[in-house]
């Protein structure tokens, strides 16, 4: 009796583990894909790409700041009314005036974008 529930157990066991090395194989494909999709889609026109350091693409960066249109790059007058566009936008998003950490940091990383 002992010998045949050691048997199902190890048959048992032997069926877990294949499941468990084809899944494994499985995600290894699907994160390699995955991965190769992630460098295809940045070696495009890369223009409004997000970036890695910053976590936006300079357009979202010029919605949240409510900046002007465009990829363009930033010039003079664009840095003094995106500084005034952060300082706003930072001091109303404030904690002490009821306002959010996650907004104020999503204009601090907007302004980061866009001057840095």
């Amino acid at each position: 009796m002992a010998k045949h529930l050691i048997q199902i157990i190890l048959l048992g066991t032997r069926a877990v583990g294949r499941a468990f090395v084809k899944v494994l194989q499985q995600e290894y494909i699907a994160s390699q894909a995955a991965a190769a999709a992630r460098r295809d889609s940045k070696g495009g026109s890369g223009k409004d790409y997000t970036s890695n350091r910053h976590g936006m693409s300079v357009e979202e960066a010029r919605q949240i700041l409510d900046v002007g249109p465009g990829g363009g790059p930033v010039d003079s007058s664009n840095t003094e009314e995106i500084q005034q566009r952060f300082d706003h936008l930072f001091k109303i998003n404030g904690t002490a005036q009821g306002g959010s950490l996650y907004i104020q940091s999503k204009v601090f990383r907007a302004k980061e974008r866009l001057l840095g």
